[in-house]
């Protein structure tokens, strides 16, 4: 997997002409971005349209940028796998590109969906233990589930409730899925 560096990529992008987009959720986007970056949330990310509609120049690169660089990575193989080659990681992601002092783009603060999860996760948890108390023991159950699904999520590296959060409206930015500033 191809990499570049931010400082890099900010000098190739301002010498002109730098295919870059944005791997994140839509209000992640929308809360900062890197200047002349292009939301495609991953997963909704088609590879292969992506390219094309970049002009599907294999001389010209691709850049994908996340937060951090985990999510572009997957990106990033995810076009290395569709046969897209010319595909290059953003190292460290947004975060690395704002540390640099290059410029951003900012607009609307919007709560992480990490924040989401542990908020309702938390929120059922209580739920079920204050039901379990009051209603029924049976709603102790509930604790047990949100537990038992927190820890797969750790182990797997893959959140349900975070995967339905996402969908969510306040979560989303129009009907095209991407945010505006």
């Amino acid at each position: 997997m191809q990499t570049i560096d931010v400082k890099q990529l900010a000098q190739k992008q301002a010498a002109g002409g730098v295919d870059l987009i944005d791997v994140r959720m839509p209000t992640e986007y929308r809360e900062v971005h890197a200047v002349g970056a292009v939301n495609v949330p991953l997963d909704s990310l088609d590879p292969k349209s992506v390219a094309a509609s970049m002009g599907g120049d294999s001389a010209k690169p691709i850049h994908v940028i996340c937060k951090s660089g985990g999510r572009s990575s997957k990106a990033t193989q995810k076009f290395l796998d569709a046969g897209v080659t010319h595909v290059v990681n953003v190292d460290g992601g947004t975060n690395a590109w704002i540390n640099a002092g290059l410029p951003v783009v900012r607009g609307k603060k919007a709560i992480s969906l990490e924040r989401q999860v542990r908020i309702l996760a938390g929120f059922l948890a209580l739920l079920g233990s204050v039901l379990g108390y009051f209603v029924h023991p049976y709603f102790f159950a509930l604790s047990g589930f949100i537990g038992a699904g927190l820890m797969f999520a750790g182990i797997t590296d893959t959140c349900g409730m975070g995967m339905m959060l996402s969908k969510m409206p306040w979560n989303q930015c129009g009907d095209s899925g991407s945010c505006s500033v």
